[in-house]
């Protein structure tokens, strides 16, 4: 790659997106750190996201996930995957889009219900009915991804790979329009 491309690039989008399996194989091909927001959380406290939610509730985890965005998102040569719900604090989303290039990965309802059905560390997938727990997020996120996004990916089809791909592409153009702007 000929172009410099954004030291700093977070995904974000809803649970089941694919933030993390993406976010690792953009990091490998960039050669840069892979850093998630919910397994750091999880690396601090020595607690898994389930548990913090339990003691601490949901602000409690949301308190716990503004400050490791705080700081990660001052680091430089990164793919940080956020959580879903980290674009609700105001804090978070000016961190995100004044520090770094923020690539929203969107999926629908049915391929997060599909992809995060066999999966029991979501405390906020914990009832009955999935898929409308699953709507009523992402007609309240939804808005929020779209607004803080610099690029939008559908990852509804695609594999990791083919998807990065595209990723990389659109970074590529971004910093070729930046420098022909400068």
């Amino acid at each position: 790659m000929t172009d410099p491309l954004p030291g700093r690039i977070f995904l974000v989008g809803p649970m089941g997106a694919g933030k993390t399996a993406i976010g690792r194989e953009l990091a490998r091909l960039l050669d840069r750190a892979f850093l998630d927001t919910d397994q750091e959380i999880e690396r601090r406290t020595g607690a898994d996201i389930p548990l913090i939610f339990e003691k601490e509730g949901e602000a409690g985890f949301r308190r716990r996930e503004r400050e490791v965005i705080e700081e990660l998102t001052l680091r430089e040569n990164i793919v940080l995957a956020t959580g879903g719900g980290a674009v609700l604090d105001p804090a978070n989303r000016e961190n995100l889009s004044n520090r770094g290039f923020v690539v929203y990965l969107k999926a629908s309802v049915s391929a997060q219900a599909g992809r995060t059905g066999r999966h029991r560390n979501r405390p906020l997938l914990a009832t009955e009915n999935r898929e409308t727990r699953l709507t009523e997020l992402f007609t309240v996120r939804q808005p929020l991804y779209e607004n803080l996004a610099q690029l939008t990916v559908v990852t509804d089809r695609g594999q990791v790979r083919p998807l990065t791909q595209q990723i990389l592409r659109e970074l590529e153009k971004a910093a070729r329009a930046l420098r022909n702007i400068c």
